[in-house]
């Protein structure tokens, strides 16, 4: 990335000795001999930093600094000083310039301060490419509430967009917190379903007789405190579509009536004798494994099949780590707009707590930390110290995981893998860290299906 850098000097000969001096260290240089010349360049091309005098006619220093904190707020600003002006240039930096620099300048200062500075700008503008990137990914799909570009979450969402116009019932399974509620959204959303009403019911937070009624309905004195006939969820959902989240919580009993649902599109109310005809899709959810559930006597094997007429099972967040920083980022958004804060961007560090971590809470731990940290966070750039401790402190914060029992293939995969996500994708920077050569990585990236990293 070749930063580029504006120059604000009255005078010529210091104007056009620090834009030889930057040029030599790799920056492209743009000179402005006044603070009104260098708000009109910003206006026709965008700047990484700004390095000005104080004292210049037409439009000073300070005034310039006024307006790039007010338009260009990322853009950090050097002050350029006499000695006789340090405390002028105190308070510039109270007014949001970077830092300053007493002439004559020390160019070996000067280098230090710029690279200094640009790598702030340098988080700032990593974490807006990824914004970008997430807005064309949303471009891309038909359902844009699900991020990620990992191999897994393509595929998923390539069998959501198959499965979305049929009427065939879907189990999710997966860890919670993986987001299998954003996938069923994504079915209902992308069905022709879609305009009729989509009845969500979180089955583990009901008792056996409250989730019945809750779902079923119930007569005018059905039992106690069924003061008034109560229309239930899968009769509200007509036409439409049911999500039962946590499916595998459900007793005996209530099984038995859903499956009379999918079998025959008939129930009755709880304490009634009339017999109701629905149309509903039905899309359910669960972190348990079914099949063992039914091994040990709990879940109904014919239901299983019913429900599980296609399966999309979501994988947790440490097999998918590619997704994190996408997530991140649309978290911190997110949170930061909500929180009325600056935070544009996160240090490596905090990145490489983020890829190192295990996640146990899935992708609502991550944003539970992301939430958390934006709100500790002093500056516009998040660090490893505004984490949660959970998270910063995490004893595998520096190690790859490789299962016991892997095999030396499946182990160099993770390798590269997960060093491929810390880099951002940077085969460059990957291969330096993995101490082999360009094209070997190449090679081992098609060999692993690496691509889309």
């Amino acid at each position: 990335m070749k930063f580029s850098v504006l120059i604000v000097e009255d005078e010529k000969n210091i104007r056009e000795g620090l834009g030889k001096a930057l040029e030599m260290d790799g920056y492209s240089v743009t000179l402005a001999e006044n603070g009104r010349e260098a708000l009109r360049i910003m206006e026709r091309q965008e700047m990484d930093l700004i390095l000005t005098d104080l004292r210049m006619p037409e439009l000073s220093g300070e005034e310039l600094l006024k307006k790039v904190s007010q338009g260009y707020p990322t853009v950090p600003v050097i002050i350029l000083t006499g000695h006789g002006s340090i405390e002028t240039a105190v308070n510039a930096m109270r007014d949001g310039a970077y830092d300053f620099l007493t002439k004559p300048v020390n160019l070996d200062r000067l280098s230090l301060l710029v690279k200094r500075a640009l790598s702030s700008r340098e988080l700032v503008l990593q974490h807006r490419a990824l914004q970008e990137e997430i807005e064309k990914i949303s471009q891309r799909r038909n359902y844009s509430a699900i991020i990620g570009k990992s191999s897994q979450m393509k595929k998923i969402l390539e069998v959501v967009e198959q499965v979305a116009q049929t009427k065939a019932s879907v189990l999710i399974t997966g860890e919670s917190g993986v987001g299998k509620e954003l996938i069923a959204d994504a079915i209902h959303s992308l069905s022709n379903r879609k305009d009729k009403p989509f009845i969500k019911v979180h089955c583990a937070a009901l008792s056996e007789g409250l989730l019945e009624s809750e779902l079923f309905g119930h007569e005018k004195g059905a039992f106690t405190g069924a003061i008034a006939r109560k229309r239930g969820r899968f009769e509200l959902a007509n036409r439409g579509s049911i999500f039962l989240d946590e499916i595998g919580e459900i007793s005996p009993a209530v099984q038995i009536k859903i499956l009379r649902v999918l079998q025959e599109k008939r129930f009755e109310r709880v304490g009634g004798e009339e017999t109701l005809e629905v149309d509903v899709r039905i899309i359910s959810a669960t972190n348990k494994d079914l099949k063992e559930e039914i091994a040990k006597g709990n879940f109904r094997e014919d239901l299983y099949y019913r429900l599980n007429v296609v399966n999309i099972h979501v994988p947790p967040l440490r097999e998918r780590k590619e997704d994190i920083p996408l997530l991140a980022a649309a978290f911190l958004k997110e949170f930061a707009e909500e929180n009325g804060k600056n935070v544009e961007g996160m240090d490596s560090k905090a990145r490489t707590a983020l890829y190192s971590y295990s996640w146990p809470g899935n992708i609502r731990e991550l944003r539970n930390c992301i939430e958390s940290s934006v709100v500790m966070c002093k500056g516009n750039i998040l660090t490893l110290e505004d984490l949660p401790p959970s998270v910063s402190n995490s004893s595998d914060s520096n190690y790859i995981r490789v299962e016991l029992g892997s095999s030396m293939s499946a182990a160099e995969r993770e390798i590269i893998r997960s060093t491929l996500a810390f880099c951002q994708g940077n085969k460059s920077r990957t291969a330096e860290l993995l101490g082999i050569g360009r094209k070997t990585l190449h090679r081992k990236i098609q060999d692993y299906g690496l691509e889309e990293i």
